[in-house]
Formats: structure tokens, C-alpha cells, sequence
């Protein structure tokens, strides 16, 4: 019963088989040095270091003075639950301030006249809706509005409704209305004929690391999110039409899109173009393979052999050579 437990919980790391295997292995040597360990094994030091890669971006593996710190599978689980509440946390108060500024509010919207100078209050203009079609809901937004169209949109290219959405947007776009969208990195590669798509019919798109809600803005009139905040596939959803709080999603889109990276060059149809940039990015700024993987929502060992592969098209024999050399031909 011991060792299924054990196995259940290396499941939940959520590991590659090869690197469940190698962890298991390894697991009971911890304390011993990584030199004896790779010969126990019969592998060399660089096989070694690329089974290690995801035990250590993991956190279920250290290497502290050429000696394995090896975590046993309750502790890795917690650290990577840990992790995750931390992503999760981060994402949700950063538009903690403008949720609580939604005490509650009404179908109608309506106002009712009030005395001069009388101290009142009254309810915010919107709903809650627990029932039908996400992507009906936000067509006929849409399509009985006007304004600037502003997205984030974390994931919802895996519904079935995007593609009738799309061509939607594609109508909107040549009478001219504005539309601007913003994906995670993850994106490039999960959904590329999807960005490539909205490209095409002339979405405005821009990347981040991560995207932390989903979130519709038009024009300053409507704004739709789910509630709670977050990505949320299913009901209820949150209708706003009061300014105020209207305008206040619109400048946290603003903000986030002055700090996403465009995507032109990914949009005309160069595939790979704006993950190249948005690596070199991270190693201009001095970044670790850990950081990368996690910033670009990559394995670690995808990080390293394409860091390898742009060393190798730059002709560079160091990350600051390559930084150079990519800056010369515009990569940057």
C-alpha cells in the first residue's frame, strides 16, 4: 500500500513518465554526491543534468555542493501546490480592487429621482447571469453596441463558440470598429492558428507571461467578467454598465497592454518569429532557464535546447554574444 501511495503522489507532481522514474530512483540516494549518483545510475554527468532539468525547476530536486537534496513526494506536492497558490493569488489581487468596487448589482439599471442634498445611495448599473451561452452572450453584446472591442483572453480559444466569434469580429473590424486582444505566450504554441487567425481579420494582439482573467471591455459602456474573477469557464458572469467601474477595467487593459508584447510579425504569418523575441527578451534581462520556462509557460528542457538552437543560428558562443549579435540583425 506504501509504494502505490508513493506512486499516486508522483503522479500529482505531475512529472513525465522518464522523470517520475529517474525521481523514484534517485529519491533514495539523496545526501549522496551527484558523481556517484550518475555512476550508480550508469548514465554521464550530461544525461544526468537533463533528467535533473524538471526535478529541479520542480523544486523537488536541489543540487548544493555536487550533492543531491531530493524531496520526498509529500514535500514536493506541497511545494508545488505552494506554487501554485502563489500564481493563483497574484492573479486574483491584481484585480482584487476593482471587484470589490461590485457591492452588488440590478437587471434594470434604472435610477429613481432623489431629492437635492438628500443623503442616499444607490445601486450599481449591471447583473449577474447564471444562465446561457457565454459566446451568445458576448455576440450579442457585440453586435448591439459600438466602441473599441478590448480582450483578455487566457484560453477561450479552446471553446467551440470561437469560431463563429471570430467571424463576428471579422464584420466589426472592416466596418472599422477597433479591436485589441491579449493572450498568454502559451498561446504561440497551445493555439497558434487561432493568433494567426485573429491576425488576419486585423485584431490589434499583444502577449504577456500570463493572462490573469478573462475580461470584455466596449467602448466605456459594457464591460463582461466572471465571477469570481479568474478564468472561469462556466457561469454566473458579471455585466457592468456603470462608468465608473467601466472605465476602471478599461485602464487595467490599458496598463496590462502597455506592458504586453505586440505580435505583427506572428500575425503576417512568420511562425516562431515572436517566441524567438520573446525569449531573447528574457535573456537580455539577465533571466535563468527556470525563470524562462515559467514566464513563457515552457518545460525547462524546451527553454534549453531552444537557448541551444539560437546560440547556434547567431553564431554566438555565450547568451551576451547572441544578445549582441541578435540586436544587430533587429531581433530585438
Amino acid at each position: 500500500m506504501e509504494a502505490l501511495g508513493t506512486d499516486k503522489l508522483v503522479a500529482a507532481l505531475g512529472l513525465a513518465p522518464e522523470v517520475a522514474r529517474f525521481y523514484l530512483r534517485i529519491l533514495p540516494l539523496s545526501g549522496s554526491p551527484v558523481a556517484d549518483v550518475a555512476r550508480q545510475l550508469d548514465v554521464g554527468r550530461a544525461e544526468f543534468d537533463v533528467l535533473a532539468a524538471d526535478l529541479i525547476a520542480s523544486g523537488a530536486l536541489v543540487i548544493d555542493d555536487e550533492r543531491l537534496d531530493v524531496l520526498a513526494p509529500p514535500q514536493a506536492l506541497s511545494l508545488v501546490i505552494e506554487r501554485a497558490a502563489d500564481r493563483a493569488r497574484s492573479a486574483y489581487e491584481q484585480l482584487l480592487s476593482v471587484s470589490r468596487a461590485v457591492p452588488h448589482l440590478v437587471a434594470d439599471g434604472e435610477q429613481a429621482q432623489r431629492p437635492r442634498g438628500a443623503d442616499y445611495t444607490e445601486p450599481i448599473d449591471g447583473e449577474v447571469t447564471h444562465s446561457g451561452s457565454v459566446g451568445e452572450t458576448m455576440a450579442g453584446l457585440i453586435q448591439r453596441t459600438s466602441g473599441s472591442i478590448r480582450w483578455l483572453r487566457p484560453d477561450q480559444w479552446t471553446q467551440p463558440w470561437e469560431e463563429d466569434l471570430k467571424d463576428l469580429l471579422a464584420a466589426e473590424i472592416s466596418r472599422g470598429r477597433s479591436v485589441r486582444g491579449i493572450y498568454p505566450v502559451r498561446a504561440l504554441t497551445d493555439a497558434p492558428a487561432v493568433i494567426q487567425a485573429r491576425g488576419g481579420i486585423g485584431e490589434e494582439i499583444r502577449l504577456l507571461p500570463e493572462v490573469p482573467t478573462r475580461l470584455l471591455v466596449i467602448g466605456s459602456s459594457h464591460a463582461l467578467v466572471p465571477e469570481p474573477l479568474g478564468n472561469i469557464q462556466t457561469t454566473p458572469r458579471i455585466l457592468v454598465r456603470q462608468q465608473g467601474l467601466v472605465q476602471g477595467f478599461a485602464m487595467l487593459f490599458d496598463q496590462l497592454w502597455s506592458r504586453a508584447s505586440p505580435v505583427e510579425e506572428y500575425a503576417r504569418g512568420a511562425k516562431g518569429t515572436e517566441e524567438r523575441r520573446q525569449l531573447l527578451q528574457q535573456l537580455a534581462h539577465g533571466a535563468q532557464d527556470e525563470q524562462i520556462a515559467r514566464r513563457l509557460g515552457l518545460s525547462l528542457r524546451t527553454v534549453r535546447r531552444r537557448v541551444a538552437e539560437l546560440l547556434e543560428e547567431l553564431g554566438a558562443d555565450s547568451r551576451f554574444q547572441a544578445g549582441v549579435e541578435a540586436a544587430k540583425r533587429g531581433w530585438l
